[in-house]
């Protein structure tokens, strides 16, 4: 293998691309969702999702923590990888019924982490106007 300047730069450059991905999806999280109290959705058995839902875009951030996905019920040992797309899907499905949004479908998904994934939906009714009284789930506050 050979190593010098030339492969030291690449590695350089690498990182700094991976930092740089990093760092723009943190900035367009926190620019979506700055200010939103999370709300609470809980699947299976009772494993608790925070929900921050940005109704005017029609898209929902669904944030697990770290122990759930090591030890939280459901796993039975096996990688947490294996399932974190049906049970992130499955809470923001979960909480579009629960919010009184039974009619609204999930078109699409970003994966951010392995704690955080982006839900967008669409729903036959129209977008409420800002301010409109809404159905919304326990926080943890």
């Amino acid at each position: 293998m050979r190593t010098g300047p030339g492969r030291l730069a690449l590695v350089a450059v690498a990182g700094a691309v991976v930092a740089a991905a990093g760092c723009t999806e943190f900035s367009y999280i926190s620019k979506t969702y700055v200010g939103l109290q999370p709300q609470v959705v809980t699947i299976g058995c009772n494993d608790p999702y925070e929900v921050y839902d940005q109704r005017q875009q029609r898209k929902v951030l669904i944030v697990s923590n770290s122990l759930r996905e090591v030890a939280g019920c459901g796993l039975e040992g096996k990688d947490p990888a294996l399932t974190r797309r049906r049970r992130f899907s499955e809470a923001a499905a979960s909480y579009l019924r629960e919010t009184a949004r039974e009619t609204c479908t999930i078109v699409g998904e970003t994966v951010f982490t392995d704690l955080q994934t982006e839900f967008v939906y669409s729903c036959a009714e129209p977008i409420e106007k800002p301010g409109t009284k809404v159905p919304r789930l326990p926080g943890r506050y």
